[in-house]
């Protein structure tokens, strides 16, 4: 699979590369634990804290309530794709890959995991992640694990939720596609992405 950049124009259609001074949050994401698997943690008392949070609600999310927490670890599979009603920021002390795909290419329900495109965030790079996107757990460099800080509206990814509607509705504010394979699946997750699982 190729691996655009960010700064790429194919990046554009799925986000934006965020201005500000968000090294204070750097240096916070940095002291976290880097587990072998992954692990997610939608609120985190220590990013939420910081000065420069305040910054990221005001700034960025236009004094909106958020959430900053973290999504930590070691992955290079795609698995599942999600998407919210609202952006959600990326940033990280680590450089690291997300694949993403746009919620547009969804048909009757099912999103084809050909159409999904990887793209590499350098280390200290705040980027917008659009609510037309569809993304999920952040992928290493090279193996490497990553720490990488996920800002959310509040209240999302915090309770399950189910929708005689709309199948995908996992969680609060969270759409949820899994792959087959995956322990999402068997956990009950709609199956929505059809094609290979895709692996960097």
């Amino acid at each position: 699979m190729k691996i655009y950049s960010v700064y790429d124009p194919e990046f554009r259609e799925y986000g934006a590369i965020l201005g500000g001074d968000w090294s204070e949050l750097v240096k916070i994401i940095a002291t976290k634990e880097c587990p072998d698997g992954v692990t997610y943690v939608p609120s985190d008392a220590d990013l939420e804290a910081a000065e420069a949070a305040k910054s990221m609600s005001r700034d960025i999310y236009g004094d909106m309530p958020i959430q900053l927490g973290y999504c930590n670890g070691h992955n290079k599979m795609l698995n599942c794709l999600e998407y919210h009603r609202d952006s959600e920021v990326n940033l990280s002390n680590d450089e690291f890959i997300l694949m993403l795909a746009r919620k547009a290419d969804i048909i009757d329900g099912k999103l084809d995991t050909a159409t999904v495109k990887s793209f590499k965030v350098p280390a200290g790079v705040a980027v917008e992640v659009y609510a037309t996107t569809l993304h999920y757990a952040p992928c290493g460099v090279d193996g490497k694990g990553f720490r990488v800080i996920v800002v959310l509206p509040k209240g999302t990814n915090v309770a399950p939720l189910k929708s005689d509607i709309e199948p995908a509705l996992w969680m609060t504010n969270k759409w949820l596609l899994a792959h087959k394979d995956t322990s999402e699946a068997a956990s009950g997750a709609y199956v929505g992405l059809v094609g290979e699982n895709l692996s960097l």
